[in-house]
């Protein structure tokens, strides 16, 4: 059968499975020798000063029987332990385990919380995280509304703007990424605060995706929201991350939902019938992973490395006549500007096609302008000259794909 059948609609590749896909057709994944710049994870091998790497798990026998939707309770207690003692030291309102839910990846998180909120609109930034687009418009419970920012401000959107599009547009929900997914943009220390005491003050909930926390480049970090919550119970925030990024441990596909227990209970309630619940012997396996020492030496370990990384691609780039509305402030994201590049490389595709070539792969920023539901018809994207160029490989894997890519700018100069 070669015609989708009339019950189905396509749905669209999101930017790093689209991006694999077209390298595959040119042998990624057969041939060792391609450079992936659209990665969106990080090295996950040993790196100094990190604690060693889990290699194996023993399986419990009763960790042959489903999970409990919501989770294991004791992985649950861990997480709320984890982030008292990191964000909430000498608060009256501590997490508990009421206050926490399991599922099984990022993706899978934010779903559940999508599938719980009601006919509302619900503010989204641009751009931002390219799943995101999915995640908004499959449920189509509640209005999605775009909210611009502006590169020449280097994507900076004040208090009072986000109190303004609040109540006007009447927003009950928000949804983005804190670091941001694509452009490296961090909202912390009281500005942070300041959008938490508003999602408070305007009763509008705020959903951070925290997946890139622990790569912070401005300021000390990690930075979360959950740093700025007065009483866990009552604050509308929820916070979205795991072992995905944070930990380096992608393929076990462990993450956590925080909030208001009330609001837990109703994200539970959506995985029931969504997702059923995540493995039982992965979660057990993360258990020891967020122990306080444990999960710090990783941070400090994560800081070190990536921030080398870091500076190296922003400099590597800038020599080819990339330029940055905005050096990356967190994740390990370089969002590059491109329309100064030699005629053939100065939009997304262009460059996307022309480093296949060179065996490197980057992620045309087109696909991070979310558009739920594809409302926009056919203008072009406001990103067609960005590019998202990922430093989560090794530092070797980078410099080579800079040697490639300055290659490559030099032939078509």
């Amino acid at each position: 059968m070669n015609e989708q059948s009339s019950a189905f609609r396509p749905v669209p590749r999101t930017g790093v499975i689209y991006v694999t896909s077209e390298a595959r057709k040119r042998g990624f994944g057969v041939d060792p020798g391609w450079c992936n710049l659209g990665q969106g994870m990080p090295e996950t091998g040993a790196i100094d000063g990190a604690p060693a790497r889990v290699t194996s798990l023993e399986i419990a026998e009763e960790d042959q029987e489903y999970s409990p939707v919501a989770g294991l309770w004791e992985l649950r207690e861990a997480v709320a332990s984890f982030y008292n003692a990191r964000y909430r030291r000498g608060m009256k309102s501590q997490y508990t385990a009421d206050n926490v839910a399991i599922g099984g990846g990022g993706r899978v998180s934010v779903m559940r919380a999508c599938a719980a909120i009601g006919p509302v609109h619900l503010g989204h930034f641009l751009p931002d995280y390219t799943a995101y687009a999915e995640l908004l418009d499959v449920f189509r419970r509640f209005t999605p509304i775009p909210i611009l920012l502006d590169p020449e401000r280097a994507y900076d959107f004040s208090l009072r703007e986000l109190q303004r599009e609040i109540t006007g547009r009447g927003l009950s929900a928000m949804l983005l990424s804190n670091p941001c997914n694509p452009t490296g943009k961090v909202v912390r220390d009281g500005e942070l605060s300041g959008w938490i005491a508003t999602a408070r003050e305007l009763d509008c909930a705020m959903l951070f995706d925290e997946f890139y926390s622990h790569y912070v480049w401005k300021g000390e970090g990690p930075v979360s929201a959950a740093a700025f919550v007065e009483d866990v119970d009552k604050d509308p925030v929820m916070v979205f991350d795991g072992l995905t990024k944070n930990f380096r441990y992608p393929g076990w596909r462990v993450c956590w939902t925080l909030g208001p227990r009330d609001v837990i209970r109703s994200v539970s309630s959506a995985g029931s019938f969504l997702d059923g619940g995540p493995s039982r012997p992965m979660q057990r396996a993360a258990i020891p992973l967020l122990d306080a020492s444990q999960a710090d030496a990783e941070a400090a370990a994560i800081g070190a490395l990536f921030r080398q990384k870091r500076d190296a691609m922003v400099a590597g780039l800038r020599r080819l006549g990339v330029r940055f509305d905005l050096e990356p402030e967190g994740t390990f994201y370089a969002w590059g500007d491109v329309s100064g590049l030699p005629e053939g490389l100065r939009t997304d595709h262009e460059l996307f096609q022309a480093a296949l070539e060179k065996q490197v792969i980057v992620v045309p920023g087109s696909f991070f302008d979310v558009d739920p539901g594809h409302r926009r018809g056919g203008r072009p994207s406001r990103f067609r000259h960005h590019v998202r160029f990922s430093f989560g490989p090794e530092l070797s894997v980078i410099e080579e794909a800079l040697a490639r890519l300055s290659a490559l700018v030099n032939d078509a100069s």
